[in-house]
């Protein structure tokens, strides 16, 4: 191990927002026909990570579950300045839900090693918006968490971390190892640096030396029990899908000096519309 802390950071490559990804007949989402792209979450957790790094040193190791194209965003990752990654692929890990992906990712944590420092993930996924995976992987790691994290800085050997919570924020105090899952109101993505595309892009055509740096894994290298990966182990079920319609309407504001009076204006509304207030308010 390096000098400095060893870090994981969880990327995803999910369906592009832009683009129509459909359903499958079981509920899934069909990921084959959709555009990819980098979990746009997840870009927080890599800058907090590569803070991290600039502050005390260390290493940051790009980590990814899915079909073998996932590997794109590992080399995104490298470019940014992740040190090295790992891609976890495997068709028994098709459809898992969050239980089940929780249980293969920390199991590759543990085979990257032992002496992990800290683990970064982004708050949530677009495609699953559950905020459920990082939690579990904590659990599974025995490690202390602390979610909705937007800044943190090391000191004495702890994260002292700022949590976004409503109406405010809590500063709390963590020791490691630890896991942390990062808002998206903490610091943006910094752009690509040059000298790293070009080093990662020159690595790509030596298959040998960009395999060193990306390395690929399945379940038995990791050492899980197929049936608690994809649909096997996983007990969430989809019981129905469907689109929702637009929301038809009219809107009406109120402007006035004060509150009090914008207040006025909606009360007299109210109570003299002859749709009555049950319509209005529906």
């Amino acid at each position: 191990m390096s000098d400095g802390l060893k870090m994981v950071v969880l990327l995803k490559q999910v369906p592009d927002t832009s683009s129509k990804a459909g359903v499958n007949p079981d509920g899934t989402v069909d990921r084959a026909r959709a555009k990819k792209m980098l979990n746009p979450f997840d870009k927080y957790a890599l800058q907090k990570a590569l803070e991290v790094k600039r502050a005390v040193g260390g290493e940051v190791i790009a980590v990814t579950m899915g079909p073998p194209p996932a590997i794109s965003v590992l080399s995104d990752a490298l470019e940014y300045g992740a040190d090295t990654g790992y891609l976890l692929t495997d068709r028994r890990l098709a459809a898992s839900d969050t239980l089940s992906t929780a249980f293969a990712l920390h199991k590759a944590i543990i085979y990257i090693g032992s002496d992990v420092d800290m683990v970064f993930t982004g708050l949530q996924t677009t495609d699953g918006d559950t905020a459920q995976t990082g939690p579990q992987i904590a659990e599974r790691l025995d490690m202390p968490q602390i979610t909705y994290c937007d800044r943190l800085e090391m000191k004495d050997g702890k994260a002292l971390v700022r949590r976004v919570v409503e109406g405010g924020h809590q500063d709390l105090e963590i020791p490691l190892p630890a896991l942390i899952t990062v808002a998206n109101s903490a610091t943006p993505l910094e752009p690509k640096r040059f000298a790293a595309v070009y080093k990662v892009r020159e690595l790509s055509r030596d298959k040998g030396a960009y395999d060193e740096k990306i390395k690929t894994v399945n379940l038995d290298d990791i050492d899980v029990d197929p049936a608690k990966t994809g649909l096997a182990g996983s007990p969430t079920v989809v019981g129905k899908t469907w689109k929702m319609g637009d929301i038809g309407g009219t809107c009406v504001m109120f402007q006035g000096g004060a509150p009090e009076h914008e207040v006025e204006q909606l009360v007299e509304r109210l109570t003299t519309d002859e749709r009555g207030i049950e319509e209005l308010i529906q």
